[in-house]
């Protein structure tokens, strides 16, 4: 078992008087009932996805579950929608009771409880495991905050970091978790090692299959899946490029419209990222083409059936989805934005915190130069902000200098 970051972020949200009702939501599998079970001995548990038991519960009036469960966890919440009907009366009624909702529907679940549960909850999403949550060796064992994680939280600086990757004392260990998760991803069932390199292919691929059969049907009645499961491989292919949803529904035969809510549809249930185009004027990020990232990196290897090496693509989406994990677990706003100007200038991530931006370019060499840091030069002249840092995350072990405010950090020291 791996320790997550959220734990404490929870307890403390749900023992706070205004933190009586905690909603956790996220894909399927990223380990929400281990979590919620560990962190929270004292509520009981009950699980709605058995249909018998679902009816009884469903009976049960606002007043009979304050009394028989002041303190609950009600897992896949929404099997039974209605019961956040009860738990706004029961809110509104007794003071001394504590619920928390999980359920791995996004759309099903968030929209019913904005609509019901306003004012009245915290919605906390959980992602596959991070690399610092990977180097845990257990549920007492406290993740260690990234490089990374720090600088957005402003406790560390480039002139913290030592020179070189290899000369760190625990280099081994944050190389073998970076290689495994640049291999197999970060999903918290097949981290053990008692499991095999195939067993893990196969449980992706198991994953991918129940994606299709189970969430994606919750999300959408479809009479046939198969235009959707073209869109999902084709979007795999192209991880880590703007979309373009003609040349998508060109592709899967079906209208721009259609391409359009089918990647809705994987954004909402966890399964990619669409990084807003970045623009001095707001309104323009709102139209324009996203960049398209996969969420995991095994999941998307799993759709197109790989078992090899990365393209330099899939290396960036690997890298900018654990960026995005570890930045939405802090206690710090951030926003992600990729930027491509007229004259030719692209950026792979820029983060937008409330002082600035980072700027990021994502390499897979193993020997960092000038010419993959020459986007990031004189990139500050075109934000509306300050640029606080820029970097280029690599293979290379070494930490270097490539201009000014533009720093080499290998990949797996920056993320660990």
């Amino acid at each position: 078992m791996k320790n997550r970051i959220l734990v404490k972020q929870l307890i403390e949200k749900h023992t706070s008087s205004m933190g009586r009702v905690l909603v956790v939501t996220g894909a399927r599998q990223t380990g929400k009932t281990t979590l919620l079970r560990n962190a929270f001995k004292d509520h009981v548990w009950v699980l709605l996805d058995d249909p018998v038991l679902r009816k009884q519960y469903a009976s049960m009036t606002a007043q009979q579950w304050a009394k028989a469960f002041p303190c609950a966890l009600l897992d896949e919440i929404q099997k039974l929608p209605q019961l956040i009907e009860t738990v706004k009366a029961i809110y509104d009624t007794y003071d001394n009771t504590r619920y928390i909702l999980s359920g791995s529907s996004q759309l099903l679940l968030l929209a019913q409880v904005k609509e019901s549960l306003a004012g009245r909850c915290h919605i906390i999403e959980l992602y596959p495991l991070t690399l610092p949550e990977m180097l845990t060796s257990g549920w007492e064992d406290d993740p260690k905050l990234s490089f990374f994680q720090k600088l957005l939280e402003g406790t560390a600086s480039v002139e913290s970091l030592g020179p070189n990757l290899l000369m760190l004392p625990d280099h081994a260990e944050r190389i073998q978790i970076f290689q495994y998760y640049l291999k197999f991803g970060g999903y918290p069932a097949i981290i053990g090692d008692e499991f095999s390199d195939r067993e893990r292919y196969e449980w992706l691929r198991g994953y991918v299959r129940t994606y299709l059969e189970r969430d994606i049907r919750d999300l959408a009645n479809f009479r046939n899946i198969e235009p959707f499961i073209s869109i999902q491989k084709i979007t795999a292919l192209c991880t880590a490029q703007t979309t373009n949803y003609s040349s998508l529904a060109r592709e899967a035969g079906i209208t721009s419209a259609t391409a359009r809510q089918f990647l809705s549809y994987l954004d909402i249930s966890y399964q990619v990222i669409l990084l807003k185009p970045w623009f001095r004027n707001q309104q323009k990020r709102l139209v324009k083409s996203p960049k398209l990232h996969y969420l995991d990196i095994g999941v998307q290897q799993a759709i197109l059936q790989k078992e090899g090496g990365l393209t330099g693509n899939e290396f960036e989406s690997a890298i900018v989805a654990e960026i995005y994990k570890q930045a939405k677990y802090l206690q710090v706003a951030t926003s992600f934005y990729h930027l491509r100007t007229l004259d030719g200038k692209a950026v792979d991530l820029l983060i937008e915190t409330e002082k600035g931006y980072y700027a990021i370019e994502v390499k897979m060499t193993v020997n960092a130069g000038n010419s993959d840091s020459r986007h990031l030069t004189g990139l500050a002249e075109l934000l509306d902000k300050p640029l606080l840092g820029s970097f280029v995350l690599s293979n290379d072990p070494k930490v270097k200098n490539l201009g000014e405010n533009i720093t080499a950090i290998p990949a797996a020291m920056f993320l660990t």
